[in-house]
């Protein structure tokens, strides 16, 4: 998703640096649309695995409690990987020359 996000933006993100766009300013570009998406995404995905967990484990002899880090660990880890994917797939295309990016329009 990240080689697509950036693939399909190569030549915005050519004009914004031949306008003078740092690399940084490129990655948080891209990086804000994958952070919305995350912020949505972790909090419905931690109540469905909340209550399905919570059902499933019902049926055990040994009860277990559920804790709340487990979910937040499971959300940072995927938080961080999705950022270093998005981050190397969008430095990867910055510091090309945009000029390789503009030519073929």
């Amino acid at each position: 998703m990240a080689f697509y996000a950036t693939q399909r933006r190569v030549k915005e993100i050519g004009i914004r640096k031949v306008n003078g766009a740092t690399v940084t300013d490129l990655l948080l570009l891209l990086s804000k649309d994958v952070v919305i998406w995350i912020a949505i995404s972790f909090p419905l995905a931690s109540l469905l695995s909340y209550l399905f967990l919570h059902d499933w484990l019902k049926g055990f002899v040994v009860k277990t409690p559920l804790s709340g880090w487990i979910f937040m660990l499971a959300g940072l880890s995927a938080f961080l990987v999705a950022l270093l994917t998005v981050g190397y797939q969008t430095w990867k295309t910055a510091t090309t020359n945009p000029v390789e990016s503009l030519k073929t329009e």
